[in-house]
């Protein structure tokens, strides 16, 4: 993947109806308010419970914009109509499965199919740039974002056992899903 001529501390890639944006200070708020969503939590074990504004703040002003400056990452805002409609990633570590997608949805944002317009934007995003093959793994209970996923035109490749880290400790198995440039 070639990423020579783009400046991701300002790349910003567009859909019909979305804007994939770098993450702003004044995002703050809605990240916080969006990341106090039970579903959210429950399948982004990452995302700290209880979900306070420092961990929105630390989040958007420090490790969103950490990873667009040092390469490592396109964290994005999910915005509809001017509004934060979710948040995205697209994770360049090196390696056989190339890049990782991740999303989430505000639930006041569900149910408009943003989350597979954002991984096939995101998807095509990187494919467009060299890379030959994106990700993304979905936990195996999580049956709606396994719909996404499939709508975004990923392809289901199987099941990676213990793979996603759970809060309590555990281990949990996932499904993986993968895109071509000719899917």
């Amino acid at each position: 993947m070639d990423l020579s001529a783009v400046d991701l501390t300002t790349e910003t890639v567009r859909t019909e109806r979305l804007v994939l944006r770098p993450f702003r200070p004044a995002d703050v708020e809605a990240v916080h308010r969006a990341s106090q969503d039970p579903e959210t939590q429950r399948w982004i074990s990452t995302i700290p419970v209880p979900y306070m504004r420092e961990d929105a703040r630390r989040f958007v002003e420090e490790m969103a914009m950490r990873e667009r400056s040092d390469g490592t990452g396109l964290s994005v805002v999910v915005e509809a109509g001017g509004e934060l409609a979710g948040t995205a990633g697209l994770y360049l570590r090196p390696g056989r499965l190339g890049p990782e997608i991740g999303y989430t949805v505000a639930p006041w944002a569900r149910g408009n199919g943003y989350a597979a317009e954002t991984a096939h934007a995101l998807a095509g995003w990187a494919l467009g740039l060299g890379a030959s093959r994106v990700h993304l793994f979905v936990d195996v209970a999580n049956t709606v974002s396994q719909v996404v996923a499939r709508r975004a035109g990923f392809r289901e490749e199987g099941v990676v056992r213990a793979c996603l880290d759970q809060r309590d400790g555990s281990r949990t198995d996932a499904v993986l899903f993968g895109r071509l440039a000719g899917d």
